[in-house]
């Protein structure tokens, strides 16, 4: 009896549908959209792997409430300083002053606030404003002088770390005000019923994920209305699942102990104002454009130099806001404080996506290479590591991100 072979055989699957209806058809569609989309995901898979495998090590401790945290608290200073850093980075230079521009103001800080007796809410403008002025120091040498900015920003570590001796006299200056120590170590107010909960933490917990998954889906069909290439559907929801669970852990762990600190706060609004200015501001896309193609930039109209100098100003405001938060959390300024600062927030937003030639990196990439180190150095202390392990473990981890850019790049063009 003869069979019909032809009437038997399947019609070749679409590409990108090979598998679908199968078992491993999700699977293999999640596999080829990690690795279409590998720059975007991969170091937060990689902070996610980190995590997990340092809270099986240390039996939990790492996601103890208290630890989670102190996690917060104690690395607040180098996200901040990560998201000026991916800035400048992404317009093709490099910032080496941060660290000691973060120590000489939280030096004149102290000296205002318990020298000179001034209030803590003048005290802090003024530090910003000292601050802005410092990177705009800067940015008039590297912007209209075309000094590199790898020379200027050295002179301007030497400058601003002997400064900061001078003001101090060599020795440490506290304690801060109440007011001023809260930005580094205090918590929201507890509000509302009794819960065994933190419920304002609760309530903004809830606030961001809502957020954040609009945020996602605005950002998916605006994509696709320009016709731009999106992430297939499956890995865009197993991404959003991600998002929520995640949120919903930190939530629910920092409500359980004092609630959300202050600083978070504050770094959620940088995040968030921030990643507007990169997504969808002029000036953010002009920061791309001249790290992408400088004369491409300027051919198109782009004012390359008011942009260079106002990427530093906002460097010298956030490392000025990092010297508050250092000052604050330690209660008191020292000549010695922020040192290797400048070292860290490189690390985080070369970790976190941002390319050695310019005009590739995102604010939330910044906060994820900052998440990265802080968990590793966290993860490491609560083992028990020495400190000369931690620091080849972190250069190995910054040697591995700035590899693995280098491999994408060159996969991608061939």
């Amino acid at each position: 009896m003869s069979t019909d072979v032809t009437a038997k055989t399947p019609a070749p699957a679409p590409p990108g549908k090979t598998g679908e209806g199968t078992g491993g058809g999700l699977l293999q569609l999640v596999l080829d959209g990690l690795r279409r989309n590998m720059r975007q995901y991969g170091m937060l898979l990689a902070l996610g792997l980190i995590v997990a495998l340092f809270a099986v090590w240390t039996d939990g401790d790492l996601l103890l409430p208290r630890n989670v945290s102190n996690l917060v608290l104690q690395n607040s200073y180098v996200l901040i300083l990560a998201i000026g850093m991916m800035l400048v980075i992404i317009a093709g230079h490099i910032d080496l002053s941060v660290g000691s521009v973060t120590a000489f103001v939280g030096a004149f800080a102290a000296v205002l606030t318990v020298q000179q007796g001034m209030s803590w809410p003048v005290a802090v403008v003024l530090c910003l404003l000292v601050g802005a002025a410092a990177g705009a120091a800067q940015g008039f040498f590297i912007a209209y002088l075309g000094i590199p900015s790898f020379i200027v920003t050295l002179a301007g570590m030497l400058v601003f770390r002997g400064a900061t001796e001078i003001l101090l006299e060599g020795q440490t200056l506290g304690p801060l005000p109440d007011g001023l120590q809260k930005i580094g170590n205090g918590f929201l107010p507890e509000a509302g019923p009794e819960t065994n909960y933190h419920n304002i933490t609760l309530l903004l917990g809830l606030v961001l994920i809502v957020f954040v998954v609009l945020q996602e889906f605005r950002d998916r069909k605006r994509q696709q209305e320009f016709s731009l290439d999106v992430v297939p559907l499956n890995l865009f929801l197993l991404k959003i699942v991600s998002i929520v669970a995640a949120a919903l852990v930190v939530t629910m762990l920092l409500a359980s102990y004092k609630g959300a600190p202050i600083i978070l706060l504050i770094l959620g609004a940088l995040v968030v104002g921030y990643g507007y200015l990169m997504r969808n501001a002029v000036f953010g896309r002009h920061i791309y454009a001249i790290g992408g193609n400088l004369p491409a930039a300027k051919l198109s109209g782009v004012k390359d130099k008011k942009v260079t100098f106002l990427v530093f100003l906002n460097m010298g405001v956030l490392a000025a806001l990092a010297g508050l938060v250092v000052a604050a959390r330690l209660n008191a300024a020292g000549p010695k404080a922020g040192l290797n600062f400048e070292l860290e927030a490189i690390a985080s937003a070369f970790i976190g996506g941002a390319s050695m030639s310019g005009g590739v990196g995102t604010v939330l990439g910044a906060i994820i290479g900052g998440l990265v180190l802080g968990v590793l150095n966290n993860g490491m202390n609560l083992l028990g590591v020495g400190s000369d392990w931690q620091q080849v473990i972190k250069g190995l981890a910054l040697l591995a991100a700035v590899g693995f850019d280098v491999w994408n790049k060159r996969k991608s063009g061939s």
